[in-house]
């Protein structure tokens, strides 16, 4: 029989978060990218080891492939200030000595969790134009781009980015906007 244990993390609480989120990309501010994904590819691989994981931090971990995933997708070309943002995510949940140690049983994943889950929800608006992209390349792909010259592939694979990418940024300032309501 599970239970269930719910609290509120107030806007102060969550200004917490992000602040450690932002100390922690400051830290190694010098890193290269591509140091800090293998740093979190690494990480998921120690954790799987672990299972069975809790199930508040085996359900968050697809989260974090997804979002692993459109860092490193070569035609997405995410914005500077989200690329920043999933960078500082992936450093914050590598380190195993954040706000709460990893080894801690069952509570050491806690904040890292929270932290996931506070860039998705801030990122909501980029992770649906993502998906909403990768179905079209998908289909695009999978039916006409077959026989499709490759020039007109990668122009029509831009142009569906560009649409995407203004509209999850006109959803963030819509957002942006309502919240300062």
């Amino acid at each position: 029989m599970g239970m269930k244990i719910s609290f509120e993390l107030t806007d102060r609480d969550l200004n917490f978060f992000r602040n450690a989120l932002q100390q922690s990309r400051e830290a190694v501010r010098d890193a290269e990218e591509s140091e800090i994904i293998e740093a979190i590819k690494d990480v998921l691989v120690e954790i799987r080891k672990n299972e069975p994981l809790p199930d508040f931090v085996g359900k968050r971990i697809p989260e974090l492939e997804s979002l692993i995933s459109m860092l490193t997708d070569d035609e997405w070309h995410l914005p500077e200030g989200d690329r920043e943002r999933l960078l500082a995510t992936f450093v914050y949940f590598a380190d195993p000595e954040d706000i709460l140690p990893d080894d801690i049983p069952v509570i050491g994943y806690l904040d890292d969790v929270i932290i996931i889950e506070l860039v998705v929800r801030e990122l909501h608006h980029v992770r649906v134009a993502y998906d909403d992209f990768c179905k079209f390349r998908d289909d695009f792909d999978s039916g006409k781009g077959k026989n499709v010259d490759p020039v007109i592939r990668r122009d029509r694979i831009d142009r569906r980015r560009q649409q995407l990418h203004q509209r999850m940024q006109q959803r963030s300032a819509q957002q942006k906007k309502s919240k300062l309501w």
